[in-house]
């Protein structure tokens, strides 16, 4: 006996979206999606693209590693598919561990070391296990979703505005003011959206500032303030920056710095959700069990992959050696030719890349027109470049910045030479047509 399928009525929509709660009814979604989207609509029309917005690689330019795609291969057929430690396979601990002192000179224990399904996780885990509803969290603007993991937490969000001086990277002359108060300091380096690179020295200043506050707080007996340090990017700088762990620069700050990394940008996998934490191993404890429950795990023969490959010295020297290569020879491509067009009298400015995938660059067109239309916002300069120039940006509003300042970030992770080659003139006859 068959029956017929039933055909679903969902209702009135807006009476089950006011029904949610309150949090996730105020939660804003992506900026990036919705301009990605846009995107997708105009190549499906045929048009060209030179696609400057996702912080992801396109695995044809920029596939994971052959020993750590054949290593997954050979831990699915192995039978490494049930489900992983909450705290993870502890072969990848164990190589997290060593691969951290070798890299960055710190020696955690296995105990401070935790496994999860990308940096993800563990920077909304950090937001979760660190801040009590009301408790004060501050990071510079721009900077990557740390608006949208306050809003989730309920934190009190303190936005400091960073300059481009400064490499967008925030001082301690911009955090002291919060060091009495403050529960949670965030920092990126090198930073998604803007690509440079915190100074060692400026690090160093603000490690030691955590430390003398957290001593007298000890002293008084009240919470201690931890510091979230997102490093996914270590391993793509450029030039002479200099990328250094706090914890090797000021040893006493190990108890309050949470690290986060991962192999989503390091080894091309984004798609492969493999990150880590470092951090003091009593909070580690307690951020394992929580994100136990939410279950962001990463998969057990990825698990397994990984451990076997960052072991692997050899190959993965080679691997960065040729991924490092191509990333900066198409950032160099990006920032020469923005850099020619502003010695010949345009109206930008560009911050030289120092590392991750990502290059700052600002538009100076808010208040100039453009065949009669007026440019009043980043997101008419963004609009005009997608339509004119065929060049889809971000701007840093995506990223907490409200202030229409004209500076966006550009991603190189899905571009080829040819795209940039091909676009930056489209660019340039654009620019030279704005009054």
């Amino acid at each position: 006996m068959t029956t017929a399928t039933a055909q679903l009525s969902f209702g009135d929509t807006q009476a089950l979206d006011a029904s949610l709660s309150d949090n996730v009814r105020g939660l804003k979604g992506s900026e990036i999606l919705k301009i990605a989207a846009a995107v997708r609509e105009m190549i499906a029309q045929g048009k060209q693209v030179c696609n400057l917005t996702v912080g992801d690689f396109n695995p044809k330019f920029f596939p994971i590693p052959a020993a750590l795609r054949e290593g997954i291969a050979r831990a699915l057929a192995g039978g490494e598919t049930n489900y992983p430690p909450s705290d993870g396979v502890l072969a990848l601990r164990k190589s997290v561990a060593e691969y951290a002192a070798r890299e960055f000179n710190v020696r955690y224990p296995v105990e401070g070391v935790l496994i999860a399904a990308g940096a993800r996780p563990i920077l909304y885990g950090t937001y979760r296990c660190v801040l009590n509803p009301g408790d004060k969290v501050v990071y510079g603007l721009p900077s990557w979703n740390n608006n949208h993991y306050s809003w989730i937490a309920q934190a009190n969000a303190v936005e400091v505005v960073t300059q481009a001086r400064h490499g967008f990277q925030p001082t301690l002359d911009d955090f002291r003011p919060h060091l009495k108060d403050a529960n949670l300091f965030c920092l990126c380096t090198p930073s998604n959206p803007t690509g440079t690179v915190m100074e060692p020295g400026v690090l160093r200043e603000l490690m030691l500032g955590v430390v003398e506050e957290n001593e007298r707080r000890a002293r008084a007996g009240k919470r201690l303030l931890f510091v979230l340090h997102d490093q996914v990017y270590a391993s793509l700088v450029f030039g002479e920056a200099r990328h250094v762990h706090p914890c090797a620069l000021v040893p006493q700050c190990a108890p309050y710095v949470i690290s986060l990394d991962a192999i989503s940008k390091s080894l091309a996998g984004t798609g492969v959700r493999v990150g880590w934490v470092l951090a003091a191993p009593a909070v580690v404890a307690r951020m394992r069990d929580f994100l136990g429950h939410v279950g962001a795990w990463a998969p057990r023969a990825e698990q397994v992959a990984v451990a076997d490959f960052l072991g692997n010295t050899q190959a993965l020297a080679a691997f960065r050696q040729e991924m490092d290569a191509k990333v900066q020879a198409l950032l160099n491509a990006l920032y020469a030719g923005f850099m020619k067009m502003k010695q010949s009298g345009l109206p930008l400015d560009c911050v030289q890349p120092q590392g991750a995938i990502y290059l700052s660059l600002q538009l100076k067109l808010i208040g100039k027109s453009f065949e009669g239309r007026k440019i009043a916002s980043n997101a008419d300069i963004g609009q005009l470049l997608l339509e004119r120039a065929g060049m889809a940006v971000v701007p840093f509003q995506a990223f907490g910045l409200r202030e229409e300042s004209g500076w966006f970030r550009l991603s190189v992770g899905a571009v080829t030479p040819t795209d940039i080659e091909t676009c930056l003139p489209r660019v340039k006859a654009l620019l030279e047509s704005v009054r």
